[in-house]
């Protein structure tokens, strides 16, 4: 089977969900993408989606779903992109990214910050 086009984000807010999160998981560890303690990405499937709104039933405000699409990085301006392994390639790894584009081509953080992807 193909990777779906979008993943599932549960997020659990108590204790009890990610009890109960944990367990899913365990018992079902096909549909999970990955696990991040009180969030996880499940496959976007009718099993991924039953199980994320299982536990919402169960434990009602205290687990949030959204529906997520990988980032398709073609769509990411190649400056963004740039400025990103750049940065990354630093010779001092205690450089602000602020200090680290100021005066370099790189896009500075406000101006990345208000433009949409």
């Amino acid at each position: 089977m193909d990777e779906p086009p979008f993943v599932l984000l549960v997020v659990t807010y108590s204790k009890a969900a990610r009890g109960s999160l944990r367990n899913v998981c365990r018992t079902h560890d096909d549909v999970v993408v990955r696990r991040f303690g009180r969030a996880v990405l499940f496959e976007g499937t009718e099993l991924g989606g039953f199980l994320a709104l299982r536990l919402r039933e169960k434990h009602p405000g205290e687990v949030a779903i959204e529906r997520t699409k990988p980032l398709d990085t073609t769509a990411v301006p190649e400056r963004v992109i740039e400025a990103a392994r750049a940065y990354e390639d630093r010779s001092n790894q205690n450089t602000t990214y602020a200090a680290f584009a100021t005066g370099s081509a790189h896009p500075s953080i406000e101006a990345m910050r208000d433009r949409q992807l």
